[in-house]
């Protein structure tokens, strides 16, 4: 099938490429419950080498600039305690972590999780990281600009191979949290 978004050579239904993806990200395809069905899920095959967003652009496509969103694991820390969450922001902009991040979790101080920290509680690679699949009780902060996009391009986990999810999608995963002003220029 052809994407809806992008240059790619072919786009598959992600229940289909199941094999692709880190186990969470495919549990979390194989138990879809949203209103969107599973099967709008798409998966596309990519280069790990051009995974980056600067270099990514080049190769499949200009338009995917302002059609793409990161999602960075974050740390709130208050009294000791640490609650980690995902925020997903548009790859044109940065996740405002000092201010929206910092309130929404109610904590003293917030930063950007270790690489050591966000692969290792996600079971997602560094550069993958996707908001499909993330640990149970973590919020997922979704900057609205994200969820209106008809088609967003996110990650699957893994360098290699990325995922294209209507925006409304994003909005329904567990723990979701649709902001405004979440990410900034």
């Amino acid at each position: 099938m052809r994407a809806p978004i992008g240059d790619f050579d072919t786009a598959v239904p992600a229940p289909h490429r199941l094999d692709e993806l880190t186990a969470p990200v495919a549990d979390a395809v194989r138990d879809w419950q949203g209103a969107v069905p599973a099967d709008r899920i798409l998966y596309v095959d990519t280069e790990p080498q051009w995974a980056d967003t600067a270099v990514f652009v080049e190769h499949y496509g200009r338009d995917l600039l302002e059609r793409s969103a990161n999602c960075v694991v974050v740390a709130g820390k208050r009294a000791g305690e640490t609650t980690l969450a995902a925020c997903v922001v548009l790859s044109t902009t940065r996740a405002d972590v000092n201010g929206v991040v910092r309130r929404q979790l109610g904590a003293r101080k917030a930063s950007f999780a270790s690489m050591e920290t966000a692969t290792g509680e996600t079971g997602m690679e560094y550069g993958g990281i996707t908001p499909l699949g993330l640990p149970t009780g973590w919020p997922v902060l979704l900057d609205s600009a994200v969820v209106d996009l008809p088609y967003v391009l996110v990650g699957s986990g893994r360098r290699r191979g990325k995922l294209l999810v209507p925006g409304k999608a994003l909005a329904e995963l567990p723990g979701a949290v649709v902001l405004d002003g979440l990410g900034i220029a």
